[in-house]
């Protein structure tokens, strides 16, 4: 059975195993109804999205030729910033999932397509298909929850190095692509011994991420603004500029997906022995919407959709806003949390979220104007004393 992470109520109590199954079969041919129905519109669907992101880049950059004049590099920055958003999201992401192979068209295919990130295709392929979405929102197994640098749930013990995790998820959401990349690598992991530093696998990897790291600012930081000529340093910076803006609105889209509150984790234990419909009931769970406009949906590759996505992470993006109806009302007949809300209050819900873990299990809470200088004593008490301090004070709390 799916095992949640320190509930004192599990909210899949009243579900039988036969229930989960019967969700499990529902879902499966759900699945097959849009795999047995896909044809010319969602191929011409694509291909218009990957002729508009490429006109959008080409024009911006165009206009940034002329970047030394404010209003050039305004508009080439903001066209250029929405180009690299669509590629990444709408484009690469889901071209990477294989949603579009069955077209067998070897320019819109996972295992030709490069995308405009630090992170090489084939290395997040693994990382992100292979291990996010098999072991979606498991803690100590999906390194995507929480990128393996914060504390994502109650029940990991506080250190006070956690104190400074809304800084470095912030750095992290400016500069999403390269910790993308390290991410991949596994890098924490592989540069801790000298064994794992020189193991020729990671080595060979670390070189084919530099590789395409030089390729990246090559093309963003030196080709390009060269072209500008006497524009080389506005064009340099509305490059660098389209990168932040593309990497702020990734992290923010993909925190969203799993990392609001109300959002389940789960233990190491729900999946052994894991049924397919216990497997479909995690994605359920683990994951959170955004509700908007169809033109966020595409901007966020419809990852706004990512109960969808996780359900069904291989089916066209463009067909997730159809069948969501129809996941929201399986999800309401048994009594299931469909999890979804504006983007405004899904940022700040996973940036409560941050804030929260950051501090010791229920600091945050207790604090009141009136006792505030108390509980901040108490938590520098906590910060500086050792592991049984902390321990004593938590038992108090």
């Amino acid at each position: 059975m799916t095992t949640l992470q320190q509930k004192p109520t599990s909210p899949i109590a009243h579900l039988t195993p036969a229930d989960i199954e019967a969700i499990g079969e529902e879902l499966d041919a759900l699945r097959q109804g849009v795999l047995d129905s896909r044809g010319t519109a969602d191929a011409a669907y694509i291909r218009k999205v990957i002729a508009v992101q490429r006109s959008l880049e080409l024009g911006s950059r165009a206009v940034l030729l002329a970047s030394k004049f404010p209003p050039a590099w305004f508009v080439g920055t903001v066209g250029l910033s929405v180009a690299k958003i669509l590629e990444n999201m709408e484009i690469g992401h889901n071209i990477l999932h294989g949603q579009w192979d069955w077209m067998r068209d070897p320019e819109i295919h996972s295992t030709t397509w490069e995308w405009d990130m630090a992170s090489p295709a084939e290395q997040w392929k693994h990382s992100h298909n292979q291990l996010h979405h098999t072991y979606t929102n498991v803690i100590g197994k999906d390194n995507d929850l929480g990128y393996g640098i914060m504390r994502v749930d109650e029940g990991q013990p506080w250190h006070p190095l956690y104190l400074a995790q809304p800084l470095w998820n912030f750095v992290n959401a400016c500069f999403f692509e390269y910790g993308i990349a390290a991410y991949d690598l596994e890098l924490g992991k592989n540069l801790s011994s000298a064994k794992r530093r020189n193991d020729p696998a990671f080595r060979a990897r670390a070189k084919a991420v530099l590789r395409k790291i030089r390729r990246q600012a090559t093309k963003d930081y030196l080709v390009h603004p060269a072209l500008s000529g006497p524009s080389f340093v506005p064009t340099l910076a509305a490059n660098f500029t389209a990168n932040v803006v593309r990497n702020l609105w990734s992290h923010s889209v993909i925190m969203c997906g799993h990392f609001p509150e109300g959002v389940e984790t789960f233990e190491k234990t729900s999946i052994e022995g894991e049924t397919r419909g216990e497997w479909y009931l995690r994605q359920m769970l683990g994951s959170a919407n955004i509700s908007g406009s169809k033109a966020l949906h595409v901007l966020t590759g419809n990852l706004s959709h990512q109960v969808e996505h996780h359900l069904f992470p291989d089916l066209p993006s463009n067909r997730y806003a159809e069948i969501a109806p129809r996941v929201q009302d399986l999800f309401a007949r048994y009594g299931l949390n469909y999890h979804s809300a504006s983007l405004p209050r899904q940022v700040a819900s996973a940036w409560h979220k941050v804030f929260r873990l950051s501090l010791p299990n229920g600091w945050l809470a207790q604090t009141t104007p009136a006792n505030a200088p108390a509980q901040v004593a108490k938590l520098y008490k906590m910060t500086t004393g050792g592991r049984k301090v902390r321990r004593e004070l938590q038992r108090a709390a």
